[in-house]
């Protein structure tokens, strides 16, 4: 997935305000106690960091 995919996703899901907030504030044990923009900065591949976040936020299956 792109990164360009991801941030389109995530606008779509949280809008786009939010969605940066998002990215940049809410810390998940599931991406190792990083944020969304964390992990990508780590070397995350976008499609992991995606997958994580629907399943933490529950992201509707058609939406994924």
């Amino acid at each position: 997935m792109r990164l360009t995919v991801f941030w389109e996703r995530m606008a779509e899901h949280f809008g786009t305000g939010y969605a940066e907030t998002f990215a940049r504030d809410h810390v998940m044990s599931e991406l190792g106690g990083r944020t969304v923009d964390e992990a990508l900065a780590a070397g995350w591949e976008a499609k992991d960091v995606w997958r994580v976040v629907c399943d933490v936020m529950n992201v509707p299956p058609e939406r994924r």
